[in-house]
């Protein structure tokens, strides 16, 4: 099978983790991803060690793309940082609002991840590929679930070229959300996010912040593996196995694999999906 695939990585705040992390990219290298991502902290807290594993990543011959946060930027200092990775080779952005530092007001001189987006095609013209993230099972801080979809389509119209999603487990949620989309006009690829899970209490405490809903079936069974680790990601490779086959069965123009800087998940689920 031959389907667009690519990882997403965190920047690392210590020398082991960092360490850790090349091998990681190394094995995940051999399923030939489309492109590797790296995260931004809220308000640019990790803009030094994002662009310098985007440097690594580039230098390791992949392609990188860099996500790019807006909270509290100034028009200075996103034309700044825009110049500085144009330098380094960079051709893909993952253009976001982003999340406010604790302890932050508002500030800045963007609004919205549209308002950014709007700014690097005005300021870049096609210079970057630009992805913006969607929320098929709608964002936490919506209003509705209409003013989220319209939300994304003011993204896409703003000059997007195309979406990654919040990680789900109900597939039925992001046909829904693509056939949406498309009913308004907005037809631009929107690639599923995964998250493998070989962590219950991670997988827990990332969905409560970010609005993912966790199927109470699967949310029973990790709860009934209690510290069985071996079982939960037993358990984590067949269920997101199967959603990833219901994906590319239905459609999917590719898969963003959220690896939480891990390799082993992330390449049983392809070789178990016959990827690359």
């Amino acid at each position: 099978m031959s389907l667009p695939i690519s990882f997403e990585f965190f920047p690392p705040k210590t020398l082991e983790g960092a360490a850790k992390l090349r091998v990681a990219r190394k094995a995940l290298y051999s399923l030939k991803p489309e492109f590797c991502s790296v995260t931004y902290g809220a308000g640019g807290s990790t803009q030094e060690g994002t662009f310098g594993t985007v440097g690594e990543i580039l230098a390791e011959g992949v392609n990188a793309a860099s996500h790019f946060s807006c909270i509290g930027a100034t028009r200075d200092s996103v034309r700044e940082q825009l110049a500085i990775l144009r330098k380094m080779g960079v051709k893909r952005l993952v253009a976001l609002r982003g999340d406010l530092p604790s302890g932050y007001g508002t500030g800045g001189e963007f609004q919205y991840a549209s308002d950014l987006v709007a700014f690097i095609r005005a300021e870049t013209g096609d210079d970057f590929r630009i992805e913006v993230a969607c929320y098929p099972e709608v964002h936490p801080q919506a209003r509705s679930p209409e003013a989220d979809l319209q939300a994304f389509a003011t993204k896409i119209r703003a000059g997007a070229d195309s979406a990654i999603t919040q990680y789900f487990f109900n597939a039925d949620s992001y046909f829904r959300f693509v056939e949406e989309a498309d009913c308004i006009g907005v037809h631009v690829p929107v690639v599923p996010g995964v998250m493998p899970i070989t962590s219950s209490t991670q997988l827990m405490r990332f969905s409560d912040a970010c609005g993912a809903e966790i199927p109470r079936w699967i949310r029973l069974r990790l709860q009934s593996f209690g510290d069985d680790s071996a079982s939960i990601k037993s358990f984590g490779l067949d269920v997101v196995t199967q959603l990833c086959e219901q994906l590319v069965a239905g459609g999917a123009p590719g898969l963003h694999f959220y690896t939480m800087n891990q390799a082993p998940a992330s390449i049983e689920i392809c070789r178990r999906l016959e990827l690359p």
